[in-house]
């Protein structure tokens, strides 16, 4: 039995992937690098934007008139929404709802009567992961979310907050370490949320990930620009914990701020982002941004290109506001023209490139640490460095052998589009 799996959206979707990975595996599946070669299709929907939706239904179309003999299984919070609607719609062979994705390989094995080979028919050497030469693995630690966004449907799809107990994340970051994994993301959809349930928090589990495993590198996903718990800064002390977070802002106006219902406002997030760049040098910071919200007026777009030169993002993540059925903002009067979120989207665009291109100028000559990620077709090594800038590094003098390994490179310059640093070993 082969399986091919494919996640759009968030960092919780790959994370989810990498768990059905596993389980995949342990069930002595073995995994498709192509839809075309598989016995079975899943595909991890999202529904964050309307764009989203429609590439999660073009996907599932896509799957089917490129294999339809394979059975086909959708999750995610597309699918979530309305299981039955979907599955009669899109004509897929099962929907597995959110609350019961963390058992989607043996809901999918028992309802589909899926053969089922031991372990040892596994090919030799096959990684547990996703694919060959996966090199960062996602690790789900948390999901739902306690809020209520006025443009978010996830939350709606994804449930109430429920944290999986430290131990059980530790021992994941073990497992996919010692099957050769040098980097994890802990991710979740509210992640400083961390700890609903069992009386824990997000730096108590980072500091156990830190103490009671030896991956070389930890890395936070999407995190909400609130509710960091007491002394969370002193965790980017330990080396191992990168430089990076990924902070969403949405808005750049305290007035679309409150329209959205979101808990923070620019003065905020203004004091959040300098505490960082003054904990640890060079932490980069990078963001969300809804181009379009309804009502938004022309001095509040103003507003949110000025707050965004002002801090600098290491890159921006640019979403047009599209309405969601469900959610606050869909029925909000002052919906904004395509025309008009087209033009603040290119506005915004050129502001991140050049916001990137100067973090990245402030590099060169600088030395830093790459984890090897892939060879390119001119011999040099590419990977990402701890504050996760892309480094394309010059072959000279390197061994043949350096995927997934850590490598001390000096960075010289960049790349024309001016978004790689190119740099050489040391």
């Amino acid at each position: 039995m082969r399986v091919f799996m494919k996640a759009l959206g968030c960092r919780l979707n790959e994370a989810e992937l990498e768990t059905w990975g596993r389980d995949c595996r342990e069930r002595g599946f073995t995994l498709a690098a192509d839809a075309a070669d598989a016995d079975l299709v899943v595909i991890n929907t999202c529904a964050v934007t309307g764009e989203s939706v429609r590439k999660s239904r073009q996907l599932i179309r896509r799957a089917q008139r490129g294999n339809p003999q394979a059975k086909l299984v959708v999750s995610g919070c597309y699918a979530s929404l309305q299981p039955e609607q979907t599955a009669a719609e899109l004509g897929v062979d099962l929907v597995v709802p959110n609350p019961d994705k963390d058992r989607l390989i043996s809901i999918a094995a028992e309802r589909l009567d899926l053969p089922v080979m031991p372990e040892t028919a596994t090919e030799p050497g096959e990684n547990a992961l996703l694919a060959r030469g996966r090199h960062r693995a996602f690790i789900k630690v948390q999901d739902g979310c306690r809020y209520r966004c006025a443009f978010c449907i996830v939350t709606k799809a994804r449930g109430d907050e429920r944290s999986r107990p430290i131990a059980d994340v530790v021992d994941e970051v073990r497992r996919v370490h010692a099957e050769g994994v040098n980097e994890v993301v802990l991710a979740g959809v509210h992640l400083g949320g961390y700890g609903s349930g069992n009386d824990a928090d997000l730096k108590a589990l980072i500091e156990a990930v830190l103490a009671d495993s030896d991956v070389p590198r930890v890395r936070l996903g999407s995190l909400e620009p609130w509710e960091l718990p007491v002394g969370f800064w002193s965790l980017f002390d330990n080396p191992r914990l990168m430089p990076h977070l990924h902070l969403p802002i949405q808005s750049g106006a305290d007035s679309v701020l409150r329209r959205m219902s979101r808990r923070c406002r620019t003065a905020e997030y203004r004091e959040l982002v300098g505490t960082a760049r003054a904990a640890v040098p060079d932490f980069n910071v990078t963001t969300d941004i809804i181009v379009g919200f309804p009502g938004e007026t022309e001095s509040e777009w103003l507003q949110t290109l000025a707050f965004a030169q002002e801090m600098a993002f290491g890159h921006i993540h640019i979403f047009a506001y599209s309405p969601r059925a469900g959610t606050k903002a869909a029925g909000m009067p002052g919906q904004i023209e395509r025309k008009i979120k087209r033009r603040r989207s290119r506005q915004l665009n050129l502001l991140a490139q050049h916001s990137q291109r100067a973090l990245l100028e402030r590099h060169i000559g600088c030395t830093t640490d790459v984890l090897v990620e892939q060879r390119l077709e001119d011999g040099r090594c590419a990977g990402y460095s701890p504050n996760y800038l892309r480094v394309d590094a010059s072959p000279t003098g390197m061994r043949r052998d350096l995927e997934n390994a850590i490598l001390r490179v000096r960075c010289t310059g960049l790349s024309p589009d001016g978004d790689v640093l190119h740099a050489e070993a040391v």
